[in-house]
């Protein structure tokens, strides 16, 4: 018999793909020793951790505190608003782009002073703009470590500096930060930039900003992201690049090697765990007969995630049949990765029995379109 395509109907349905709280964290292979005290590093897309030592361990972590404060400026704030500069980030102690007391500038250049060249009189600046005082904006510090699970971590000032015990976090958490901070766009073009000039009040030039962060040359694909040091602390690095369209970033604090340290584990993570194409894009997935014809099931996107060679043979795919609602639910031994939307196809067939009733066929045809 015959079968002649009549319809096709698409409908897009309201699953989406879903990033799940909690991730897999990768267990089969042993990263290179590092000298840090703690280090985690993480797959930023996914969230997956990829490598841990001490990741949980409650550190300070110097002016890696800036990643909290320029996000939270970018969220909570607008980085074209102008930042006047208050007697009481006018000469902070400790790194300094040299504000003047009074100075006006555009929170955008503010933050750039604040994260390539670690302006402490910066940070203490936009956190007085944007949450009315230090006191206010470490509130909102702790609201954000809150809502990103960061379950061991507190914020009293925007620059880390090391005048409060209460002011710590981990690797694991400032790891989790890094991977949610990159997800924005105006604070991944900060962090990747090298060089910036910003305008310098009541002078004839403009202050040049040179990134503090060494890795942005040192390391083929890096693009971001702080670097950190106080007596206490000691050295802290968060650096992240991207190859072959997956991005890492790495924590390491108390790290006397930390370019070293952060070099030997993201050669370790692109090298043992690519990303990895799990489901292609509009790859037919599945199908169910129906009285009319066939129901065939399509993703609407692909599903790409981390993974190390022994673990692809443990990957499953399976389609799940809600009312009205198909997706993939995709699997990693025993742990949800994710869910992934699918669209669906109806295709309603006529069948010609034989060539004998081919003018019947058409005549059903015709009465098929008209109804179209």
């Amino acid at each position: 018999m015959e079968r002649i395509r009549m319809r096709k109907l698409v409908m897009i349905l309201i699953v989406s793909l879903l990033a799940l709280p909690q991730f897999v964290q990768a267990a089969d292979s042993t990263p290179p020793p590092v000298s840090a005290e703690t280090a985690v590093l993480i797959d930023v897309a996914s969230g997956r951790i990829l490598a841990e030592k001490q990741g949980e361990k409650r550190m300070r972590i110097a002016s890696l505190t800036k990643i909290m404060t320029a996000i939270v400026a970018l969220e909570e704030g607008d980085s074209q608003d102008i930042v006047t500069t208050s007697d009481k980030a006018y000469a902070k102690e400790g790194s300094s782009i040299y504000l003047k007391r009074g100075e006006k500038m555009k929170m955008e250049d503010m933050l750039y002073g604040l994260m390539l060249r670690s302006g402490n009189d910066a940070a203490v600046a936009i956190a007085e703009h944007v949450g009315g005082s230090v006191e206010g904006f470490a509130r909102l510090m702790n609201e954000k470590a809150e809502y990103l699970g960061m379950q061991s971590s507190h914020f009293t000032n925007p620059h880390g500096l090391d005048d409060s015990d209460n002011h710590y976090s981990t690797a694991r958490d400032m790891a989790v930060l890094t991977a949610y901070a990159l997800q924005n766009p105006e604070f991944r073009k900060i962090v990747s930039a090298e060089v910036k000039s910003i305008p310098w009040e009541g002078e004839k030039w403009e202050r040049k900003l040179l990134n503090k962060n060494k890795m942005l040359h040192l390391y083929k694909g890096a693009d971001g992201v702080k670097t950190g040091y106080t007596k206490l602390a000691k050295r802290c690095l968060t650096s992240s690049a991207t190859r072959n369209g997956q991005q890492l970033a790495v924590v390491v604090l108390n790290a006397p090697n930390d370019w070293d340290d952060s070099m030997k584990w993201l050669d370790y993570g692109f090298s043992h765990y690519p990303l990895t194409e799990i489901v292609k894009e509009k790859q037919r997935m599945g199908e169910e007969k129906q009285e009319d014809g066939v129901l065939a099931y399509y993703s609407s996107r692909s599903f790409s995630y981390p993974l190390s060679a022994e673990e692809k043979s443990l990957v499953d795919v399976r389609l799940i049949r809600n009312i009205n609602q198909p997706f993939l639910e995709i699997t990693l031994g025993e742990s949800v990765l994710g869910k992934v939307k699918l669209t669906m196809e109806q295709e309603t067939m006529a069948q010609a029995l034989n060539n004998r009733f081919t003018s019947n066929l058409e005549s059903f045809m015709r009465t098929m379109l008209e109804g179209m």
